[in-house]
This record gives structure tokens, sequence and C-alpha cells, in this order.
């Protein structure tokens, strides 16, 4: 009888399955934000964070930062306006990677996830009506694997901070 439990509950943990997932969580809250070129307001703006092997990428609308204090919280909608993509690479990357006028060829990206639903919360303060800070927070952000499994571990709600300058 003791034989028989061993060999069903050896089948039973034998026979789990955890789906091949790669990506557990997604976690950049101690990174800073990185850009290629200065943040400029009016235009399409790429910003993104780097984890050794991993990438969260941010694109702004061109309407989104403004050199105006916010009197309200400014929200573009993921998958609406604004896009959010996680990338997992084959090596660790660097801003390199984004920045060339001609992308690398290596690390390769693994897995690129983009996320399914959330928002992108803006705020701008300034001190001396030149320079602008924009406050950018994510909020419900959702990603959804191609399999169908939801990241359940989000740690990206501060995405971080940008200045732009009044030309």
């Amino acid at each position: 009888m003791k034989n028989l439990f061993v060999l069903s509950l050896f089948t039973l943990l034998a026979s789990c399955n955890d789906g091949d997932l790669q990506i557990e969580t997604i976690d950049f809250d101690s990174e800073d934000i990185e850009y290629c070129d200065d943040v400029s307001v009016g235009e399409s703006t790429v910003l993104f964070k780097i984890n050794d092997d991993e990438a969260l990428i941010l694109v702004l609308p061109d309407d989104v930062l403004k050199n105006e204090v916010s009197e309200t919280t400014i929200t573009s909608e993921v998958n609406d306006e604004s896009f959010l993509t996680y990338r997992l690479f084959s090596d660790d990357v660097d801003s390199d990677y984004f920045c060339s006028e001609i992308p690398e060829a290596t690390p390769s990206v693994i897995d690129e996830i983009e996320a399914e639903s959330g928002s992108v919360l803006i705020n701008t303060t300034t001190e001396d009506s030149i320079t602008f800070t924009h406050t950018i927070t994510l909020s419900e952000i959702s990603f959804i694997t191609s399999d169908d499994s939801r990241i359940t571990d989000l740690s990206i709600n501060d995405f971080g901070t940008v200045t732009t300058t009044v030309e």
C-alpha cells in the first residue's frame, strides 16, 4: 500500500505541466527610463526600460507630452493611442540595440508580448516655464501571452520621468 501511494504521488508530480511559460513576472520598477534622442513635444516618443535580457518599450503618440502644466492627469489608453511591449532577448541588451540606425542582429528576440489593455497616466509640472517634467505611470496593464496565459506579477506602475524644454 505504501509503495502504491509513493508511486501515485510521483506520477501526479511528474505529470504536472507549467505550460512552458518562459515569462513569469515583469518587473522594471528599479530600472531607469531610457530614450534615444531628446524627448520632444509634438512627436511620437519611444521610451524603454532594460533589465538585463528583458525590455519594456512604451510608444507614446505625438499629442500626449505638452509643454504645459497639466491641470488633470493626461490619460492615454494602451492599444488605442499608446503601445506597450515586453521583449525577452537571447542575451543581455543595452540602449544601442534600440538607438542604432541599423538594428543590431544580436541579441535576438525570443518572445514579444504587447499589452492588451491598460492606461498610461502623465502628470506634467514645471518650475521655470521652460523645462517641463512629465511623470509617467502605468495603470491596470494586462499582458496576455500567445498561449493565453496572463502574467500575474506585474510590477511596472511607476514607469519614470522625462523632461522637455520650450524651444
